[in-house]
């Protein structure tokens, strides 16, 4: 006699089918079962030639029944997801339509570009660098000494991978750009930094934009004209542009730049707190001992750099007092850029 336990191959059907619950599901146990080529029922057919006259006649005839029983309780099956589908309400024509949304560039992105567009207009060239970066890029060959507080855990993210750590500033760029070039050069780097601020006009992660310029005779005028040009090509208007001094390790003489306000025109607002002026970054001469730790000769060359926030001028540029709302996309607040 031969030994295939139909009923047990029903039961085993049965059970997969009352997990059915859609068309594909439906489709791919139809394959299992009742396929012409790997199906079951095809794979028991082919077992006949080796049984006996007798057992043929007997066993073909099950095979037969199940295979007429696999069919008809698929078929149902089908029928009944088909009136599921049938019964789940249609669309209401008489309903107004939905408005739909095209998609718009971020407003940072806006901004970066813009910005990008206007120096590569003046003729620089834009670098970019990593963002995991080593301690002496980011500090020792900027001239950072190793007790400065920007070194502090409570100023960078340290990671715990061979003391590396996340950029603080696009400042690495420029050095890893004098190490392989040799002057004159002028070039900016814009990209993501990140340092341990949270509040509503600083954020862990935000966008810098530094520039460097070196080549023989640069002098702090040069800088002055370079950001006074940009400025007044960013925001479209004559604004004006005043040095304080500052200290930065990697400059000397530092400064850091004020821009004349310019959603009051200098006459004093609540943007500007009553005084006319826009903090917007900072700047100076490269320090000598710079070009010293990437090779450029400080007697023959000089050379300025400076930094901006493009988060910064992004919420002066469209009058923006919270630096998250780039952050949380929300779609009313970008679709209006």
């Amino acid at each position: 006699m031969y030994n295939f336990d139909l009923e047990n191959i029903k039961r085993e059907f049965q059970i997969e089918l009352s997990k059915a619950s859609s068309e594909s599901d439906l489709f791919e146990l139809k394959g299992k079962f009742i396929g012409k080529k790997r199906g079951l029922i095809s794979e028991l057919l082919e077992k006949i030639p080796s049984l006996s006259q007798e057992e043929r006649k007997v066993f073909g005839k099950e095979v037969n029944l199940l295979k007429k029983f696999f069919e008809s309780e698929i078929s149902k099956s089908f029928d009944n997801i088909q009136k599921k589908k049938s019964s789940i309400p249609k669309m209401d024509l008489t309903l107004p339509g939905r408005n739909l949304f095209s998609g718009k560039i971020h407003p940072l992105s806006q901004v970066r570009e813009e910005i990008e567009d206007i120096f590569i207009s003046m003729g620089y060239t834009i670098a970019s660098g990593p963002e995991i970066e080593d301690p002496y890029h980011n500090f020792e060959a900027l001239n950072t000494p190793e007790d400065h507080p920007s070194r502090d855990i409570q100023d960078t993210f340290y990671l715990d991978v061979e003391n590396m750590l996340l950029r603080t500033q696009t400042s690495p760029v420029q050095i890893r750009s004098m190490e392989r070039k040799k002057a004159p050069i002028k070039l900016i780097a814009p990209g993501r930094v990140f340092r341990r601020d949270d509040d509503v006009s600083h954020s862990p992660m935000f966008f810098q934009v530094e520039g460097l310029v070196v080549d023989e005779s640069i002098t702090m005028a040069d800088l002055k004209g370079t950001l006074l040009s940009f400025y007044r090509k960013l925001f479209r208007r004559e604004v004006s542009i005043r040095f304080r001094a500052s200290y930065f390790p990697f400059t000397e003489p530092s400064a850091e730049t004020d821009l004349s306000c310019v959603i009051c025109g200098g006459s004093g607002c609540s943007v500007c707190k009553r005084t006319g002026w826009l903090e917007v970054g900072g700047c100076g001469m490269v320090d000598p001992k710079v070009f010293e730790f990437v090779g450029i000769d400080p007697e023959k060359y000089t050379g300025f750099a400076f930094g901006l926030g493009i988060d910064r001028i992004a919420m002066i540029k469209f009058g923006i007092d919270n630096i998250k709302y780039f952050l949380e996309n929300d779609i009313k607040f970008l679709e209006q850029f």
